[in-house]
C-alpha cells in the first residue's frame, strides 16, 4: 500500500500549571500525522513527547518523513516505527491501525467514548479550594474518583493537607495519591501506615523511584500500588507487575498491542493522559472505554479541565488538523 505522510506541529498551554514531584508542566508541544493511502483512506496519529529530550529525538527521527512528495509503503513505516522513539511509534502505529480498520473503520465510526474520568486535584495548598469546589458540584452519594499530586511541596505541609482531605472525603469517593516517584522509602512508609485499611484509598501511584522494584513490592503488600514512571523506564515490568498499571499510550509506543490486550480484557490497567490533542485523545478515550468493559473497570485519568477548550481537542481529527494550522 502506497502512503503519503503529512506532519503538522502544534503547541498549547494548559489552563493552569501542573506541579508534580518532577517539575512544573505548563505547555505541550508535538506533531500531528496525517497518513493517506493511494485509495484515499486516512489514518491519523499524534507525537506527544513529555520532555525536551524525547521531543528532540522525535524531531530527528521525523526528518525523512518531512521531505515533500515522498511515497511510503506500509512496511517502510513499520520499520521506522520499530526503530524510532516511543512517542513517534505511537503516532505511526495509531495511523496504521486506523488504515487497517483495527478500530472498525477508518472513520469515526467504531470509536468508543471515554467513561467518566477521575478528577485531578492540584498539588500543594491549592488542593483545598479545588476540593471544596468539586465536592460542592458532585453528588457525594454516588461513586467518584479523585487524584491528588503529592511529593510536590514541603512534606509536612502535605501531611497536614492530607488530614484535611481525609476529613472531607465522603465514603463514596475513591482516592489516588500520585507521588511521581518523589518519596524516599521513609516518607512513603509514613503515608502507607496512615492510609492502609482506608477503603477510600484506591492506590498509591508511583510512591517510590522508578528503579526501586523491591521497595515498590513491599508497599504493594500492604496497600494497592499503581506503577507509572517505572513502566516507562522498564517496559518489561509490564509483564511482571501484578498490581495496577498506569498506561499512558502516547508515551509507550505502538498502541496496537495495548489495544489487543484491552480487547481481551487484561485486568488492572488504567489509562492516563499526557495532555494530548483530540487526535491522541480519541485513542485514549477508546482504550479507556475498552478498559471499562473489562473485569477491573477503573476511572481513566483524563484530567478534565486542564486542557483549554477548542477545535484542537475535537474528536474529529480533520478539525484538529485544521486547528493546528501551519504547513502540512
Amino acid at each position: 500500500m502506497e502512503l503519503r505522510v503529512q506532519i503538522r506541529p502544534y503547541a498549547f498551554k494548559l489552563t493552569r500549571p501542573l506541579q508534580t514531584a518532577t517539575g512544573v508542566l505548563e505547555q505541550r508541544r508535538g506533531w500531528l500525522l496525517r497518513v493517506e493511502s493511494s485509495a484515499g483512506r486516512l489514518g491519523w496519529g499524534e507525537v506527544s513527547p513529555l520532555d525536551l529530550q524525547q521531543l528532540e529525538a522525535c524531531q530527528d527521527a521525523m526528518v525523512p518523513m518531512m521531505e515533500p512528495g515522498v511515497i511510503w509503503t506500509t512496511s517502510e513505516l513499520e520499520r521506522l516505527l520499530a526503530a524510532g522513539p516511543a512517542a513517534l511509534a505511537f503516532a505511526l502505529g495509531a495511523a496504521l491501525a486506523e488504515l487497517d480498520g483495527e478500530l472498525g473503520s477508518a472513520s469515526c465510526i467504531g470509536w468508543l467514548q471515554a467513561p467518566p474520568s477521575a478528577f485531578l486535584l492540584p498539588a500543594g495548598a491549592a488542593m483545598q479550594d479545588a476540593l471544596d469546589r468539586l465536592l460542592s458540584s458532585v453528588n457525594c452519594s454516588l461513586p467518584f474518583t479523585l487524584k491528588w499530586k503529592v511529593a510536590a511541596c514541603d512534606h509536612e505541609q502535605e501531611w497536614c493537607l492530607l488530614q484535611g482531605l481525609l476529613d472531607k472525603l465522603p465514603a463514596s469517593a475513591r482516592l489516588r495519591l500520585d507521588a511521581n516517584g518523589g518519596w524516599d522509602r521513609l516518607q512513603a512508609w509514613r503515608w502507607v501506615e496512615k492510609l492502609r485499611g482506608d477503603p477510600r484509598v484506591e492506590w498509591l501511584e508511583q510512591p517510590l523511584a522508578a528503579d526501586d522494584w523491591e521497595g515498590l513490592q513491599a508497599i504493594a503488600a500492604l496497600v494497592p500500588v499503581a506503577l507509572d514512571e517505572s513502566l516507562q523506564a522498564h517496559p518489561g515490568w509490564r509483564d511482571q507487575w501484578e498490581s495496577w498499571q498506569v498506561r499512558r499510550p502516547l508515551l509507550e509506543g505502538d498502541p496496537r498491542p495495548l489495544l489487543r490486550d484491552l480487547g481481551r480484557g487484561k485486568p488492572r490497567l488504567m489509562l492516563s493522559t499526557t495532555f494530548e490533542t483530540g487526535i491522541g485523545g480519541r485513542w485514549l478515550a477508546h482504550l479507556a472505554a475498552l478498559q471499562a468493559q473489562g473485569e477491573t473497570p477503573a476511572a481513566p485519568g483524563l484530567a478534565p479541565g486542564w486542557c483549554p477548550a477548542g477545535p484542537l481537542f475535537s474528536s474529529d481529527p480533520a478539525e484538529v488538523w485544521e486547528a493546528a494550522g501551519g504547513v502540512g
